[in-house]
């Protein structure tokens, strides 16, 4: 008689409460299944895109200087002298006996924090090392530095052209 009572009751409340069952249920299916988003930390994905931009511009250099007349093919080598630099906007806190800077910090929808950028100084760099099958020609030679020069601010100097194999 026990079983059959138990039964009873159980079919019972199940009939009472089946949609909050379901919906209990339903909800811990949803929490089990893995998110779409993709976390990753802001320091590693700004040197993630430092280092794209920089091989970027290397890789757009070298297609821009092979078409050159008499270049050949190219191949650009850019040593940086300092990154791509933030700058973040600051508010200025007087205090009682010292003044203090702090960084404006904006809340995303999804709870997330950043900075706010006022300015993004582009990279500097040292020098250029530019090889080329049509180095051995002086005209040549004269625009992959003049191009190289007004893409990078290097001076004359700073930038070596060289012979391929």
């Amino acid at each position: 008689m026990d079983q059959v009572n138990i039964r009873e009751r159980f079919t019972e409340l199940y009939k009472k409460y089946r949609y909050g069952i379901l919906i209990v249920l339903l909800g811990i299916i949803l929490m089990c299944l893995p998110s779409r988003e993709k976390t990753q930390d802001a320091p590693t994905q700004s040197a993630i895109t430092a280092e794209n931009s920089e091989n970027s511009l290397q890789s757009m250099l070298s297609s821009i200087l092979s078409q050159i007349k008499g270049a050949g093919k190219v191949e650009v080598l850019l040593t940086e002298a300092r990154g791509p630099e933030t700058m973040y906007q600051t508010d200025t806190n007087s205090g009682t006996e010292t003044d203090r800077l702090d960084t404006v910090i904006i809340s995303g929808s999804d709870r997330s924090q950043t900075g706010l950028v006022r300015q993004v100084n582009p990279p500097s760099y040292m020098g250029a090392i530019v090889v080329c099958q049509g180095a051995d020609n002086a005209q040549v030679r004269l625009a992959i530095v003049q191009a190289v020069s007004s893409v990078t601010e290097l001076g004359a100097d700073h930038i070596t052209v060289l012979k391929m194999k």
